[in-house]
């Protein structure tokens, strides 16, 4: 592969730590996100619909690849000569690492560097760590140091690197089951890092759920825990003393923020005793119902199992280390480039042997499911690149290095009490407490353990709720921020025990969830109340109507009496996700040149969910015309010269008001891709973006053309506002006029010296920040933004050309800024997606095997963008949701992933048969109107259906799992008993 990128095709990403960062564009090879290949505009129809997704013709061509596709000779100024390397990892966790043994490689075979623990620490090149990741988040150490027992299984101990990949390839496949490789000396048993945080949620409402509570969350405080062991402990009711607790907080996709526990102690310390004495109550109350015959007590422990992400490219980089330049030269697979370049810079900054003056950072095409946010391997590439001896260093996994040292989705153990009025079916109180088994990196395990809480009430309102969680440190795999995010163990076991108590009090499943579910202002567990109307009832009264609802009971008479051997059932469960982070943000730039051509530069990365294709029809809809030029995965912005502290989730309130005073300052700059956030917060500056031209340009430049020609022209017979105008095929048109070609509507703009560009940036803390700025020409306008920075028209008077000082644009400083205060950290979230699912099965009661038969989703998407990509995310969630059901497992300790062993063959995937592929049917409910914002929905898909497959299993068998997955042995052990 060739390219004709050159040194001015890199462009400046920003300056941390006082290194230049740089992201490069690779056009010809299409193996960056932010500039995807050469464009058609065949992908969209004149009338707006979408044919197929924008970069479509070059995935199924092969012109999209990934970054794993790459080797330094196809980088535009990398040496030709590759190097490779791969790690020796630990398979004890009770011994101490004593050295490596690499005699049965021969000779011939020998790696021509030996990378140890002892190279990196001589050298300084260590794990990075930043305040606001939190310590321990990537673990201590790249490499075991010798005498030290592994923290997990599957830790490196050293790497081999070999300038040449035919001895690299044949020692990789000696070494691959070698078990004397690595020596092992002294028993230590166990030693595991501090685990990672406890927390808890309690909440005592009302009389009603819109009366204030007695206490909440978001009203008062998240209480934090310490540990005795793996137990958690918390403050006492009485005050006695400070409680200091050392749950620290990492940044997570919705939830609040603590670092300095001393401080939190002193801020929060009375209100945390005030929860603590809230739980005795909730306590109290559930004894008492025990001895109530007119309660219902129902107490269950659950789990959910550890899996593999199973994205289609394992982790990989490759990286180069310029030591005439001091450049550090990084091609990395992640979904959040500008997190990885931030952290290498903290990384290598204060190096003395590698000096690193200027990264430059290449990222290609990747899915991960979330496996690829925030992981080492990125870095464990950067640190290999050191000791290339001048050559590029790459790091590519195979699946059985992916499956024992790539991320997981926790485990978690859950230990459930719900109690509901017998007679009205009314739920009362919720307490649990979930275990998450947060491996031996701390990563993000934390944040999942509170998101797991959070979420446990799915769709329901509880008048009382009880909710602790703790993220415990372990031998196992690392896990991290897969898709689900602790919302699909924690609502599935909610889900499966609804039904049993529906099964107790003789009602309706269905049923009792519409006398339970949350309205609309009804708060949440932490006391917040979510956007808009939840939508759970009308959700609910489509399934109970459904066919396979209604007639259940008659078809499994019918079809266990035309197969016997096989049990018939159907299922169903319904959750709410949220998506989101709690410090969500948007950064783009629109413009359009005199000739009508628009360019857009947007801060979304594509990772497989159709991202940069939404975004486009977003403009589509707004402007009559899709971007003519669209690079995506920008992250510098030259028009909006911002800072942060990069602290958002744990900022005080005095820091917050401190900080806004300045007008370059914003909470967080760029957002992570996850969390389902790039629909509604990401493209809600998209949104936001074209408005402002519709409403500041495009309408007057219009109404300028209507307004043309004899008698005051069109327009003067009639009365129109900007609110009339709607988007026509290429232009605008609306109130009865005669639609404007977007082009003549441009070229109208630059001659009246209008706005012809926007640049801003939006933040969102579960409600988006708001500013004024005045803005020459419009006067002073309030917008959902936290800075914004306009381009004047071609015939624009000079003293406005003379303001577009910054990046070519005049940055306007905002007034009256208005940030979401920092107690909405503790909201835990209010942006939700309700989805639902009906499940057909029959269980063979020979083998226990079960065979979906059928399945029928509902979802609430709002105003859907892009139907295509909703269906594509609905059956693909769907198959993942079957498969954490009923297959996909991971052992955590000796017998698992962290032992080299683990491949395709151990570990099964559903595949189309098991999945009801060709009889699978959805219904997307139409939003409440026109204006309702689109919803993040990648995640919530997968979810209810897991809990549906196992409601129709005890539909079908009688017995209850609540221990996921449910497979076949667990079925035949339920049949024979």
């Amino acid at each position: 592969m060739a390219s004709g990128i050159n040194r001015r095709d890199f462009i400046k990403l920003g300056t941390f730590a006082g290194i230049t960062v740089m992201f490069g564009r690779l056009p010809a090879l299409q193996a960056r996100e932010v500039h995807s290949g050469a464009q058609t505009s065949e992908w969209m129809a004149p009338d707006g619909n979408v044919k197929y997704r924008w970069d479509a013709i070059r995935k199924v061509t092969g012109e999209k690849v990934f970054a794993r596709d790459f080797r330094s000779k196809n980088l535009p100024g990398w040496p030709e000569k590759q190097a490779h390397g791969f790690f020796l990892k630990a398979t004890d966790v009770e011994h101490a690492f004593d050295d490596i043994d690499l005699s049965m490689l021969g000779p011939d075979l020998q790696p021509d560097r030996v990378l140890k623990h002892a190279d990196l620490e001589k050298d300084g090149v260590r794990v990075p760590e930043l305040a606001d990741l939190g310590v321990g988040f990537y673990g201590q150490d790249f490499l075991l140091p010798a005498g030290n027992t592994a923290p997990l299984y599957g830790h490196p101990v050293a790497l081999l690197i070999f300038h040449d990949f035919d001895r690299f390839e044949a020692a990789k496949r000696r070494l691959r089951f070698e078990t004397t490789a690595v020596k092992y000396g002294r028993k230590t048993g166990l030693i595991q890092p501090p685990n990672y945080g406890a927390a808890r949620y309690v909440r005592i409402g009302g009389e009603t759920p819109s009366a204030p509570p007695a206490f909440a969350p978001i009203q008062d405080a998240v209480i934090w825990g310490n540990f005795d062991g793996d137990t958690p402990t918390w403050p006492k009711a009485d005050p006695d003393g400070i409680f200091v607790p050392r749950s620290v907080l990492l940044p997570h996709r919705g939830g609040g923020g603590v670092r300095d526990p001393l401080k939190v102690a002193q801020q929060t310390d009375e209100p945390m005793r005030r929860g603590m004495a809230a739980a005795g109550i909730i306590e109290a109350e559930i004894e008492a119902a025990r001895n109530n015959p007119a309660k219902l007590v129902v107490q269950r422990q659950g789990f959910s199992q550890s899996i593999d992400p199973s994205a289609m490219e394992p982790d990989n980089g490759n990286a180069w280390y310029d030591a005439s330049t001091r450049t550090l030269h990084v091609l990395i697979a992640a979904q959040s480039p500008y997190e990885v370049a931030r952290v290498a810079a903290f990384m290598v900054k204060d190096n003395k042997r590698f000096p690193v003056e200027k990264i430059e950072l290449v990222s290609g095409t990747t899915v991960g499911y979330g496996s690829k946010d925030h992981s080492i391997f990125p870095f464990y590439t950067i640190a290999a690149c050191f000791y290339g001896d001048g050559l590029p260093v790459r790091l590519a996994n195979d699946r059985y290095e992916q499956f024992q040292l790539g991320m997981k989705r926790h485990s978690i153990e859950m230990d459930l009490t719900l109690v509901a009025d017998r007679k009205t079916g009314k739920f009362e109180v919720l307490k649990a407490f979930y275990n998450c088994n947060g491996g031996g990196r701390a990563n993000f395990s934390f944040s999942v353990a509170q998101v797991a809480a959070t979420a446990a009430q799915s769709i329901y309102y509880f008048p009382k709720s009880d909710l602790a969680t703790a993220a415990i440190a372990t031998a196992a795999v690392e896990a991290g921020s897969m898709r689900g995010y602790g919302t699909l163990q924690a609502m599935s076991i909610t889900e499966l025990l609804i039904d049993e108590v529906a099964a107790q009090l003789g009602m309706d499943a269905i049923e009792l969830r519409k006398r339970n579910a949350l309205q609309a202002g009804d708060p949440n567990t932490q006391g917040a109340v979510q956007l808009g109307d939840p939508r759970n009832l009308e959700m609910l009264d489509l399934a109970s109507s459904h066919p396979l609802w209604l007639n259940r009971e008659q078809e499994k008479v019918k079809y266990e009496a035309a197969n016997p051997g096989r049990r018939y059932g159907v299922g169903f469960a319904q959750v709410q996700k949220d998506y989101g982070t709690g410090a969500d943000t948007t950064a783009l730039l629109l413009e359009f040149d005199a000739a009508g051509k628009i360019t857009m530069r947007h801060c979304v990365q594509e990772i497989g969910t159709g991202a940069t294709t939404a975004q486009q029809v977003m403009v589509q809809r707004l402007l009559g015309k899709a971007p003519d030029i669209a690079i995506f995965g920008e992250t510098n912005f030259a028009q909006l010269p911002l800072k942060s502290n990069f602290e958002p989730f744990s900022i005080t309130q005095e820091q917050q008001d401190e900080f806004a005073r300045d007008p370059f300052w914003v909470p967080a700059i760029l957002p992570a891709m996850s969390a389902s956030n790039s629909v509604y917060f990401i493209g809600f500056g998209t949104r936001q973006a074209a408005q402002f031209l519709l409403e500041n340009t495009v309408w007057p430049a219009a109404q300028a053309i209507w307004s043309s020609g004899p008698a005051g022209g069109q327009l003067a017979s009639g009365y129109m506002t900007a609110k009339d105008l709607r988007a026509v095929p290429g232009g605008i048109g609306g109130g009865g006029m005669a639609p404007i070609a977007f082009e003549a509507i441009a070229r109208k703009a630059h001659e009246m010296g209008l706005v012809t560009g926007v640049a801003l940036h939006c933040f969102s803390r579960w409600q988006w920040a708001r500013a004024d700025f005045e803005i020459p020409g419009l006067g002073i306008k309030n917008l959902p933004a936290d800075a914004i920075a306009v381009r004047y028209g071609d015939a624009a008077p000079e003293s406005l050309k003379a303001r577009m000082s910054t990046g070519g644009y005049d940055f306007i400083k905002r007034s009256n800024v208005q940030f979401p205060s920092a107690q909405r950290n503790n909201a835990g979230v209010t942006t939700y997606t309700p989805a639902a699912c009906l499940v057909e099965l029959n269980v063979n009661t020979f083998t226990g095997h079960v065979e979906i038969m059928n399945h029928h989703s509902l979802l609430d998407p709002g105003n859907i963008i892009v139907p295509a990509l909703v269906s594509g995310q609905q059956q693909g969630g769907i198959a993942m949701g079957i498969g954490h059901a009923l297959m996909e497992e991971l052992p955590l300790y000796g017998d698992g992933p962290g032992n080299g062993t683990w491949n395709f063959n151990r570990y099964r995937l559903p595949r189309a048969k098991d999945v009801a592929v060709w009889t699978q049917t959805a219904t997307y409910l139409d939003p409440l109107t026109e204006t309702s914002p689109p919803k993040g929905l990648a995640e919530v898909v997968m979810i209810p259906v897991v809990a549906a497959t196992g409601n129709a299993i005890t539909h079908a068998i009688g017995t209850r799992f609540y221990h996921l997955p449910v497979t076949a042995n667990k079925i035949k052990k339920a049949l024979m008993l």
